[in-house]
C-alpha cells in the first residue's frame, strides 16, 4: 500500500469550505495529511464488487421479506408494516448508502464488513475534501473514484422518474418539494444533511432545512415546515432511533404512509439493509461468495471473529476473539441490547500501526470511495483519509 504525504488544509480553510468538525475531542485533525494511491484496476474493482453487492442485498431483502425474517433482523415491530410497503411500492426510493469493506490493495480480495444503508455519514469527506486537498496539493482532483454529488444528484431525478434514464426528470416534474432534517446540536449530521439539500436544488428541486423537533407530522395531512406541505422528508434520523426512541412518532408515519401523503428518505426498508444481521442472510444465500465473509448468529468455531450489535455505529459494541474465543479487543457501547451476530475475522489494509478501511457510496451504482484510518476497531476518533488514481 502506497501511502504519499500531503500538505494540510488549515482549520480555517476547512471551516470555510464547510467542514467544521475538523478536530476530534483529542485535539487531533481528523482530516489526515496523507492520501492512497490505487491504480485505475483497483478503483474498477472497488467499483464493481459493489455494484454486485447491491445486487445481493436486494435478492436477500426480496427473501427476508418473503420469510418474515424481521426478528431475525431486531427490526421493532412497529416498523414491518412500513418496510413492507416501502420495498413494493417504487416511489421509495434508496438515495444513496455505503458499504464498509476492507481488501482491495496489494493484492488482498475485497470482502464486506457492513452496509450503512440508512443513515452513512462522511458523505462531505468523500465528495468534497479530498478533491479540495488533491487540488490545494497541486494534483489532478479528477484522479479519483469520485463521483458522488452528481451520481446523489441524478438518483434525486430517480425518484420522480423511477428508472435509470432521467431525461424526462424536467417534463414530469411538478414542483414537489423536500425538506431536510437532522438533530440539533450535531454539526456533522447537519452539513451532511444540507450538502444532500444542495445536491437537491442543483437538480431543481425546491428544498429547506429544517431541524427535526420542528418538523410536523400529520397522519391526514403529511409532512410541513413553517406552514408549508412537503411531498418528501428526508431525515437524518436512525429507523431504529424512531421506533425505540419515538414509537408514537413511528406509528403516525406510518400512517402517513399508508395515506400516501409522504415519502420519507431513507425508505423504511433500508433498515434491513442497515441490520448487521442481514449479514448472515447474505452468508445463507450465497454461501462462501468470495465478497463475503461467513456470518452467523452463533459463535463462529475455530475462527477469528468479530461480535457486532445488530445496529451500532462508530465501532460501539465490537468484540474481536481469537480462535480459542479469547478476547483480542473490544469497545464498549449504547448498542448491547439489540441481537448479537458473529461474522469472520478479515484484517484490514495496514500500514505500520494504523489500519485503513475502504468505504465506498452506492447511489444508484457505486460512486465514490474514501478511507478511515485508526486502531485494529474503527471507532469515533478514526480519521478520514483521501485517495488518487495514478
Amino acid at each position: 500500500m502506497k501511502i504519499t504525504p500531503l500538505k494540510a488544509l488549515d482549520n480555517s480553510t476547512l471551516e470555510e469550505i464547510g467542514l467544521a468538525w475538523h478536530t476530534d475531542t483529542d485535539n487531533t485533525s481528523y482530516i489526515e495529511n496523507e492520501m492512497i494511491e490505487l491504480t485505475q484496476k483497483e478503483a474498477d474493482n472497488y467499483y464493481d464488487a459493489c455494484n454486485e453487492l447491491y445486487d445481493m442485498y436486494v435478492e436477500a431483502g426480496e427473501w427476508a421479506i418473503e420469510k418474515d425474517l424481521f426478528f431475525d433482523l431486531d427490526i421493532p415491530p412497529v416498523l414491518i408494516p412500513m418496510i413492507k410497503q416501502s420495498w413494493e411500492e417504487d416511489v421509495h426510493w434508496h438515495l444513496y448508502g455505503r458499504f464498509d469493506l476492507s481488501g482491495g490493495l496489494d493484492g488482498k480480495p475485497i470482502k464486506l464488513l457492513e452496509f450503512n444503508a440508512d443513515t452513512p455519514t462522511m458523505l462531505y469527506e468523500t465528495a468534497v475534501i479530498q478533491w479540495a486537498l488533491l487540488k490545494f496539493n497541486g494534483y489532478d482532483s479528477a484522479s479519483q473514484f469520485n463521483n458522488l454529488y452528481e451520481a446523489i444528484g441524478e438518483n434525486f431525478k430517480r425518484m420522480i422518474t423511477l428508472g435509470e434514464d432521467t431525461s424526462s426528470f424536467s417534463e414530469i416534474y411538478e414542483g414537489w418539494k423536500i425538506l431536510f432534517s437532522s438533530i440539533r446540536g450535531n454539526i456533522e449530521e447537519e452539513r451532511t444533511t444540507k450538502f444532500l439539500q444542495e445536491i437537491a436544488k442543483s437538480v431543481g428541486f425546491e428544498t429547506e432545512f429544517c431541524y427535526i423537533d420542528e418538523v410536523k407530522f400529520s397522519e391526514e395531512d403529511g409532512v410541513f415546515a413553517d406552514s408549508v406541505n412537503y411531498e418528501f422528508l428526508f431525515k437524518l434520523l436512525p429507523w431504529e432511533n424512531i421506533a425505540i426512541d419515538e414509537p408514537e412518532l413511528a406509528l403516525i408515519m406510518r400512517s402517513m404512509m399508508e395515506n400516501k401523503n409522504a415519502i420519507f428518505l431513507n425508505p423504511a426498508y433500508t433498515l434491513m439493509f442497515q441490520s448487521k444481521r442481514f449479514l448472515k442472510l447474505l452468508w445463507d444465500l450465497f454461501p462462501n461468495h468470495p465478497l463475503l465473509l461467513e456470518t452467523s448468529f452463533e459463535p463462529l468455531r475455530g475462527k477469528k471473529q468479530v461480535k457486532k450489535s445488530a445496529f451500532g455505529r462508530e465501532g460501539a459494541n465490537i468484540e474481536i476473539f481469537d480462535a480459542s474465543f479469547k478476547t483480542i479487543a473490544s469497545n464498549e457501547g449504547i448498542y448491547g441490547n439489540h441481537k448479537s451476530v458473529y461474522q469472520e475475522f478479515y484484517e484490514l489494509n495496514q500500514e505500520g500501526e494504523f489500519y485503513y478501511q475502504p468505504n465506498v457510496f452506492y447511489a444508484y451504482e457505486s460512486c465514490g470511495l474514501g478511507f478511515r484510518k485508526g486502531g485494529m476497531i474503527l471507532d469515533n476518533y478514526s480519521k478520514f483519509v483521501s485517495h488518487i488514481i495514478k
